[in-house]
């Protein structure tokens, strides 16, 4: 305390008087302190000696941001790093004295930063106004340019004086999203592409055209970064989940009971899809490598208990020893047969890619029916012998060529 007032000592003050009687006192480091004007001050500048700003209101500090100048974070950091100018003129500019000399360089140059940094939709808003509006006939003109000679300079004109448009769309949104400014990037891009596709000879203002094209985007981002999984991937899906709450409200204040299927009746989609996008929204996200709690080591996840939906490793043995059967018994009865019949069932029944009936005939000089009435008779054997070999096992009938 006694090195903060020997400090407060040493240095000039500057103050400002409120039209309430209170003072607001600036040191040189930049501390601001307020007391009553009526009030007796002591030495250091306090009217109770304990130099700290207690008691001070919101409404004040708000008032002491209008008369203070300061600079922000990168402004401080450059004057710091500037030439000193302490007594001797040699030193770093790094004491109460050299901040005190700069900031009354700033005061006689006009310079003024509130102590509020600015709001980066307000600064948006600011350079959005640098472009001016335009009127119905420089927008057709511009327009016209784009659209018979492809002129970007035109293009980004139209682009420019419509960005309000988009901040004014992107706000009747606010609610779905946190981030306001996120909703306005994705407005633009919907505008751009408004602008691309938009042709002046069809008597449509460009706001209006373009409008549908900004909140279809801003739709599509809140309705893919509403959950880290997407809840909407299809048409009945997304319409659900911009209607079905507003349909449930509508349908209780009329007096009727939401259920399902009434829901469904309404909104064109079926009942089964009602339900299910209930308990999307109704269910909170989980992680299927999140470790289960009743698990005394925690190694194990949710997704070791979910059930697999491939083939069983009892069941793909199983298949696999048996097909090479069935392949080794085919091979068997294949050299039971001779001439067209043997061609006909290795061309047919013993090859990834069988030729056609019609392919067979042509190469022995027979009609496409005769070589079926040969395959005919060839399956009632190869039946009769699979049969006696593996018994009912094999439906010869399910595995037939056409």
């Amino acid at each position: 305390m006694t090195e903060r007032r020997s400090a407060k000592r040493g240095s000039k003050r500057s103050s400002s008087k409120r039209g309430d009687g209170a003072v607001i006192d600036v040191d040189a480091t930049g501390e601001v302190h307020l007391a009553d004007a009526a009030a007796e001050p002591d030495e250091d500048g306090d009217e109770d000696g304990d130099g700290d700003g207690d008691g001070v209101d919101e409404v004040v500090i708000g008032d002491a941001a209008q008369v203070i100048d300061v600079g922000d974070d990168d402004e401080v950091a450059a004057r710091g790093a500037g030439p000193g100018d302490d007594d001797d003129g040699d030193g770093p500019a790094d004491g109460p004295a050299a901040r005190t000399a700069d900031r009354k360089r700033r005061a006689a140059a006009g310079d003024r930063v509130s102590l509020i940094k600015r709001d980066p939709l307000q600064a948006y808003m600011q350079e959005t106004r640098r472009y001016p509006l335009l009127t119905p006939d420089e927008e057709h003109d511009l327009a016209v340019k784009l659209f018979e000679h492809g002129d970007t300079v035109a293009a980004r004109k139209l682009v420019e004086a419509n960005l309000r448009l988009v901040v004014k769309i992107a706000y009747e949104y606010r609610r779905a999203h946190r981030n306001l400014l996120d909703l306005v990037q994705e407005g633009n891009i919907g505008l751009i592409q408004a602008v691309r596709k938009f042709d002046p000879y069809r008597g449509v203002k460009l706001s209006s055209y373009a409008a549908f094209w900004i909140r279809a985007y801003i739709l599509k981002f809140i309705l893919n970064n509403w959950r880290l999984v997407k809840i909407g991937t299809t048409q009945a899906q997304r319409k659900l989940f911009f209607n079905l709450r507003k349909e449930r409200e509508r349908l209780e204040q009329l007096g009727f009971q939401p259920t399902a299927a009434l829901l469904a009746e309404n909104l064109q989609v079926t009942e089964k899809e009602v339900e299910e996008m209930e308990k999307r929204l109704a269910a909170p996200e989980a992680s299927l490598d999140a470790p289960v709690g009743s698990d005394d080591d925690g190694s194990r996840s949710r997704l070791d208990y979910l059930p697999s939906d491939g083939v069983r490793p009892d069941h793909a043995v199983e298949q696999g020893e048996f097909a090479q059967l069935l392949k080794d018994k085919l091979e068997v009865f294949a050299q039971t047969l001779e001439g067209r019949e043997q061609t006909i069932f290795r061309e047919r029944w013993l090859t990834e890619s069988p030729r056609t009936l019609q392919e067979i005939g042509d190469e022995y000089g027979v009609s496409r029916e005769r070589a079926r009435q040969l395959e005919k008779r060839l399956l009632g054997r190869l039946r009769k012998y699979l049969e006696t070999e593996l018994g009912s096992a094999v439906d010869i009938d399910a595995l037939g060529r056409e």
